[in-house]
């Protein structure tokens, strides 16, 4: 009877404790830091990716061994030999052999011979299979007496990439970290009337508060945005609507840029993921985030919204120079690992999303994060954070701030110069081919053949023979 009633009490105890930690979570006052919430960024999208990928290689990943992976009792290797002879009935008496130890064929193709020494075979076989662990051995041994120049290979596994524009349909990968549904530190997250409105994208709220983000922010573009950001604006305001009284349509904004630089805009249902974001922009393609930022907080956004992208992003993308500096990115993403992803969305981020340059002597911002947030805007340009010239090496693994204004910005000399230092960090990311984009398809051609390269090169000698054409006209 005592026993009972004590462990009661400490029921209604604990049950109370917990009510109480409960009031805390909910109803404490929150401080008042320079904005609220954490900063979305592709950065601490592609971390996450890249970790969990780790975990899932490591869980699969039974030996340390380049021959092959063990699982419940099972090896899977790879192989690459040829025939021998070069006859193609020996291929018969090769595949026999894995019949024979009943090995289970995941993948087999042909590929060019690499030459070796007494070889004369033009093709070499690649063959991936899942066998007994203890018929490995054995089944090695049978496989070197009917073929020759046997060898185990470690294929990098290559992420697939979209390699026509309609594939885009299939990068809809979504990113939930911040969501005024899910997240408690999201502004609107309590603010059950605005969690509507922005499910149904309102158009009351976004005329009011547009007036007031777009004639503020305007205000500070003559003395801290690019000349490029102030030159396609002026053009966004005498073709696609842009003012305080009135909503620019996605539509036309997307036409406006298709005619100045090939790109467009796709609305997007949320935060994509690192990889499918950057792979559109290998398109042309930027995805277009369609709602607006809470009231309380209409000077800064945590997360993209259309402010951010009709503000930060559309001037920008209308410059040609920048449009190919930005696809530039994107076609470096394509097959990259998630280790590669990871700083190629850092890059963007102390780039596309918070870059400087040198125009006339002064320093400028060009960055959408920047010409989208009136605060960061005066702070980038101010002396107090430290501000350094562009190294795609270094801002490829500078930590970010997604609490607070960035402590560390870089500075590009030009546009031109940025893409270029891009370009020769990108041509050093290890892949086993290399990406051209292909305008007249809209699609990427994968150059992983001589057979290839040198299709693309017919297409450049008959464009340089164009030029030269106009050249000669002129002179």
């Amino acid at each position: 009877m005592h026993r009972s009633a004590s462990t009661g009490r400490l029921s209604a105890w604990l049950l109370l404790c917990m009510q109480f930690v409960l009031y805390l979570i909910i109803f404490s006052p929150s401080q008042s830091p320079r904005f609220l919430g954490r900063r979305q960024s592709l950065i601490e999208d592609a971390r996450k990716e890249r970790e969990a990928a780790a975990v899932a290689a490591e869980a699969s990943e039974c030996t340390d061994t380049l021959v092959f992976e063990e699982k419940d009792g099972k090896a899977i290797i790879n192989l690459l030999f040829s025939l021998k002879g070069n006859k193609p009935s020996m291929l018969s008496r090769t595949l026999k052999v894995f019949e024979t130890f009943e090995a289970k064929i995941q993948h087999l193709e042909t590929r060019p011979a690499k030459k070796v020494s007494g070889s004369t075979a033009d093709l070499e076989y690649f063959v991936r299979c899942e066998v007994h662990r203890s018929d490995l051995s054995t089944l090695m041994s049978s496989i070197r007496r009917v073929s020759e120049d046997v060898r185990s290979t470690r294929e990098d596994k290559v992420h697939w990439f979209p390699s026509k524009i309609s594939e885009l349909d299939r990068c809809h990968h979504l990113v939930t970290k911040f969501d005024p549904d899910l997240d408690l530190d999201h502004p609107g997250f309590s603010d059950l009337e605005y969690r509507k409105r922005r499910k149904l994208i309102a158009d009351i709220a976004f005329c009011y508060r547009q007036r007031e983000v777009y004639s503020t922010l305007k205000s500070l573009y003559p003395t801290h945005a690019c000349k490029e950001h102030l030159q396609a604006f002026q053009l966004l305001e005498t073709y696609c609507g842009y003012s305080e009284n009135n909503i620019p349509q996605l539509q036309d904004v997307s036409t406006f840029l298709k005619e100045r630089t090939g790109f467009q805009l796709r609305p997007v249902a949320g935060l994509l993921s690192a990889r499918d974001f950057l792979a559109s922009l290998a398109f042309r393609v930027f995805q277009c985030t369609q709602y607006i930022r809470h009231a309380s907080s209409p000077m800064h956004s945590p997360e993209p919204d259309c402010c951010h992208e009709l503000l930060g992003h559309v001037p920008m993308l209308a410059d040609k120079t920048f449009a190919q500096f930005s696809q530039d990115i994107g076609l470096a993403s394509l097959g990259a690992t998630d280790e590669e992803i990871e700083k190629l969305s850092t890059l963007y981020w102390f780039t596309v999303e918070f870059g400087l340059c040198k125009q006339d002597g002064e320093v400028k911002a060009y960055g959408a994060g920047l010409l989208s947030s009136y605060g960061e805007l005066l702070h980038s340009l101010s002396d107090e954070p430290e501000v350094r010239p562009f190294d795609p090496d270094d801002a490829a693994i500078q930590p970010y701030q997604d609490q607070n204004y960035q402590s560390v910005y870089f500075v590009s000399e030009s546009f031109t110069d940025a893409k270029e230092k891009l370009r020769n960090y990108a041509a050093r990311i290890k892949r086993p081919f290399a990406v051209r984009y292909d305008p007249y398809t809209v699609s990427i051609e994968v150059l992983d053949s001589p057979g290839r390269i040198q299709n693309s090169l017919d297409q450049l000698r008959d464009e340089l023979q164009t030029l030269t054409n106009a050249l000669r006209i002129l002179s």
